[in-house]
């Protein structure tokens, strides 16, 4: 067997206990070939677990299907959580799920990565025991797959949805690869009924357990930008504009299933592919909460709150530059300030968005729409001349691409880029480090918050005190400071 692309830590004995035991904890991290059916599995699968001597195991789909094996269609692997880490390669792995290659162009995704195209194809060789051209198919015809199960979407929706250029395409590639043609699956799921363009489309997306659903969206829910977002009861839902699309989603939990179920507008079809990865990110679904809380409860500080609330997650952002906005305008004033200047925001240089949700009626401005602004009009909402002033030169720096950074930037070298915007210092830049780009171990050791609850009988921790204590955190200070917050 060849492990070589196996996650740090995993081995052939380690992969057959944990599909034994049919243990959650490993589900995305890697996935089994049985030799005598030709088939790949997550270990949470439900089938009787095959003789060690029959499983190969592999640290991803595309390398499982760069070896012959076709998809499950009872576990589904399309539904794992990713594996991500903070590398190159895992990096380069998210633009490419996100669709970066649906056009083809290696060589430009390797221009826009730094390296050359022969250098790419190294790196996620070297992880992931397949090309970029191979990685990028798995991702379209597994993401394909999904939606052929899950929605009622025609197949030539489903195959421009998913990155292919043609239905002929799709169905040549997805009959070569499994076997089989896309309307066998569709028959498979044909109690979904016929296309309803007035409705829904309803999706999943799965996560390893446990998670934190009440104090995730009682976080959003107090940072909601009116207008745009709202969280409470037991939905998240928010306006959604992407490459000329327009239109809503909802977000809800189904413990029972260890999955959040979607609900998008069809209008929203043609940018599903990165839709949901960013809906991925916005919830920290690809987290490993047993890793992240055996290292953190260790210390007395955190451990008790870890134990009473497990499923710790760092809440994230659907739009980066939208929390970006939202952390200059959080400077200096209260959660709830913020939350009122945001709306303002909206109302003031966003567009109208037509939902069917009471309370969403607004886009939140793009940053090319507030770079044109003048820094007069935007404090004209209720802000410092300075911080407006912040505002148009954040969305000067983001509409050229600064909060896109290059994949393996280091934490360091992405809040120095931030710190480059002027007004802009290192609580904001860390802050945005951890919710909008999704660095575990960004730290804003300058909130108030954080220092006051690191302090012993109410003494307030120094910046750098509060990093000395934060040093034993790492590479998790982001749920450190997560657990902090929300147990405040």
């Amino acid at each position: 067997m060849d492990d070589s692309t196996l996650p740090a830590g995993l081995d052939r004995t380690t992969c057959y206990r944990a599909l034994s035991a049919r243990d959650a904890r490993f589900d995305g991290l890697f996935f089994t070939g049985v030799k005598t059916t030709g088939i790949y599995c997550r270990p949470v699968c439900g089938v009787k677990t095959p003789r060690e001597s029959s499983c190969l195991f592999f640290g991803s789909a595309a390398a499982a299907e760069a070896q012959g094996f076709r998809p499950c269609l009872r576990c589904r692997p399309e539904l794992a959580p990713y594996a991500l880490q903070q590398n190159l390669a895992h990096a380069v792995w998210q633009r490419i799920a996100g669709g970066a290659l649906n056009d083809g162009n290696v060589e430009r995704l390797a221009d826009e990565v730094g390296l050359s195209s022969r250098q790419l194809r190294r790196v996620l060789l070297q992880h992931f025991g397949v090309t970029p051209v191979e990685l990028a198919q798995t991702q379209r015809l597994l993401f394909a797959k999904k939606l052929l199960q899950e929605t009622t979407l025609s197949m030539a929706d489903i195959a421009f949805a998913a990155g292919f250029g043609s239905v002929r395409r799709f169905n040549a590639l997805f009959a070569q690869r499994y076997g089989f043609a896309p309307t066998e699956v569709r028959r498979e799921t044909a109690r979904l009924g016929e296309p309803d363009p007035s409705q829904a489309l309803v999706l999943r997306l799965a996560y390893r357990p446990p998670y934190d659903w009440p104090r995730v969206l009682r976080y959003l829910g107090g940072r909601a930008i009116p207008g745009v977002e709202t969280a409470g009861g037991e939905a998240y839902q928010r306006t959604v504009r992407m490459e000329g699309h327009q239109g809503w989603l909802r977000v809800t939990h189904m413990p029972e299933r260890h999955q959040l179920r979607l609900e998008i507008d069809p209008a929203l079809s043609p940018v599903l592919m990165p839709m949901l990865m960013r809906v991925r990110a916005q919830f920290d679904l690809d987290a490993n909460p047993a890793v992240i809380e055996a290292h953190l409860r260790a210390d007395p500080l955190l451990g008790e709150g870890i134990a009473a609330a497990p499923g710790l997650r760092v809440p994230g952002a659907f739009d980066a530059f939208e929390l970006a906005v939202r952390a200059v305008l959080g400077q200096q004033v209260s959660v709830a300030g913020a939350t009122t200047l945001s709306g303002r925001m909206a109302e003031r240089f966003g567009e109208p968005a037509a939902t069917p949700i009471a309370g969403l009626q607004r886009h939140f401005p793009d940053a090319a729409r507030l770079a044109s602004a003048e820094p007069g009009d935007v404090a004209a909402i209720g802000m410092p001349g300075s911080r407006a002033a912040t505002l148009v030169q954040l969305a000067r720096f983001a509409a050229d691409g600064g909060l896109r950074m290059p994949p393996g930037a280091t934490l360091e070298e992405a809040v120095a880029r931030l710190r480059s915007v002027r007004g802009i210092g290192e609580w904001t830049a860390q802050y945005v480090a951890l919710r909008a780009l999704r660095y575990p171990d960004a730290f804003p050791a300058g909130d108030l918050g954080l220092q006051k609850a690191a302090g012993e009988d109410g003494v307030r921790l120094t910046e750098k005190q509060l990093l000395a204590r934060a040093a034993g955190w790492s590479p998790w200070r982001g749920y450190a400071a997560l657990a902090l917050w929300m147990g405040m």
